[in-house]
This record gives C-alpha cells, structure tokens and sequence, in this order.
C-alpha cells in the first residue's frame, strides 16, 4: 500500500484520480491538496475522511508520491516543495515550461520524476507505432496531426498532440519545432519538405482523440487512438504512481513502464 498526495482534486482529473485511490486496494489517499482560495479548500472528498486542505508542504509530507494534474506555475512550485520531502511525483500537466521542466529536473536528482503528457497505454503506444511508421516509410510521406478535445480545454495543440509530433520527428530525423506547422492561413503557398502540420479542433465533450497522418501519392496511413473515458488517464497516472516509487531518482515516462 502507498500513501498518495493528489494536487488539484477539485478538477477533472483530479477528481477521477481521487475516486479511483479511494477504491484501490493497493492504494491509499493519504492527502489532498488545492490551490489557496479555490472553493473546493476545507470540503471532504466522498467516500472518504479526507479533507482537502491548501497547504502544499504538509500535503506532500503526508505521501510517498504525488499525482499532479493542475497548472505549470503550480506543477513547479509543488516540485519545489517537494524536494524537501524527496516525494515521488507523477505528472500529467500539460503546456510544462522551461522553468517547469527545471524544477521537475532538480526534482529528479532526489526522487523519481514520471512526466506523460497522456497516461493511456494506448496513447503511449500510438506514440510508439509513429515514430516506427514515421522511420520506415521515410521523406516521400507527409506527416500531419490532428488532435480533438472538449470546448474547455485552454492549451492547443494538446500535450499529446506535441508528444505525438516529437514521435513522428524523432522517427524522421527531425527537429519539431523547426518542422511543425500549426497556423495555415491564406496563400501559404506549397508544403515545405519536412514539415509536420498539427491542428487542433475543440467542441463538445470530446474526451481526446489524436490521429498521425503519414500521406504519399498513392495511399495515405492514419494512426488513431480515441478515448472513451477519461477514467482510463486516471487509471494510468495510478498505475504509474505505484511503479514510480519503486524506481531510483531520475526523469521517467510511459515508455519506461511499458518497456518500450
């Protein structure tokens, strides 16, 4: 049984995270924490005796790892904090920083650090099948993203839409941010060779759906992965939670609990 700290539970994911702990046998929530003035400060998570405080330093004191699907601004400050208690922390925020980035690296140096912008095991091995299709099929295919997301998501192109980019980049030897393209508009004139488009559409509930396109003249290769629930990203940001603590410090991902 691990003791778990989950920052953010009064939002989404946050939310889905709490319910899954407290039905877990191998899991126990240990302590929940928000930002100061959020209005779920002070009120008890159901089905449980926690009550979700605003005091991150005791929070993370209270776990052996942390689940955090919040802000950057937030995501840094609770790696900071959590230096002291060399608590393991699990990472699902997207839009990361540099100065984020940094203080998840300084993190890692004493306590494992695992960081996915999606926690499906499917998502990361689309990620996989990418990068391998990306590698074989080489430059006469056209590589495009396009990825799918409720009305109120704030950051396009999503964390996994970026993730899927970087796959389809490293298959091809590329450079993403030098690649991508996310803003076609008027007389853009021909695709650049090298280029990876990556668009983002928004509406409804759509939980999250991302798709690669590797196009030739002939025949086109579309790589999707749908999700259905957003409980399968909780369920994996769990499952990487109990691996986690198990593991030296360090930077981890999907692909080192997956083997691939």
């Amino acid at each position: 049984m691990i003791d778990l700290c989950v920052l953010g539970p009064g939002g989404r994911m946050g939310q889905q995270v709490c319910d899954l702990a407290i039905a877990s046998d191998s899991v126990r929530l240990a302590s929940a924490v928000e930002r100061k003035g959020a209005p779920a400060v002070g009120s008890v998570i159901a089905s449980s005796s926690i009550s979700i405080g605003d005091a991150l330093p005791s929070g993370l004191s209270q776990a052996q790892v942390y689940i955090d699907f919040t802000s950057p601004a937030a995501t840094a400050e609770a790696a900071h904090q959590a230096i002291a208690h060399k608590t393991a922390a699990v990472v699902g925020t997207t839009g990361l920083d540099s100065p984020c980035q940094k203080a998840l690296d300084e993190l890692s140096n004493v306590a494992p650090v695992f960081v996915a912008a999606n926690f499906s095991p499917g998502v990361a091995l689309l990620l996989h099948l990418a990068k391998t299709a990306a590698a074989a099929l080489g430059s006469e295919y056209d590589l495009e993203v396009v990825e799918m997301h409720h009305r109120n998501k704030v950051d396009a192109p999503s964390g996994t839409a970026l993730a899927l980019g970087e796959a389809l980049a490293e298959g091809r030897g590329l450079n993403l941010e030098a690649a991508r393209e996310s803003n076609r508009d008027g007389q853009v004139g021909p695709r650049r060779q090298g280029e990876i488009g990556m668009f983002a559409v928004r509406g409804g509930d759509i939980v999250g759906e991302h798709t690669a396109f590797l196009i030739g003249d002939e025949e086109r290769i579309e790589i999707a992965h749908r999700a259905q629930k957003r409980s399968v990203f909780a369920a994996g940001a769990l499952r990487a939670a109990r691996w986690v603590v198990t593991q030296p410090p360090g930077r981890y991902s999907m692909s080192d609990l997956l083997g691939f």
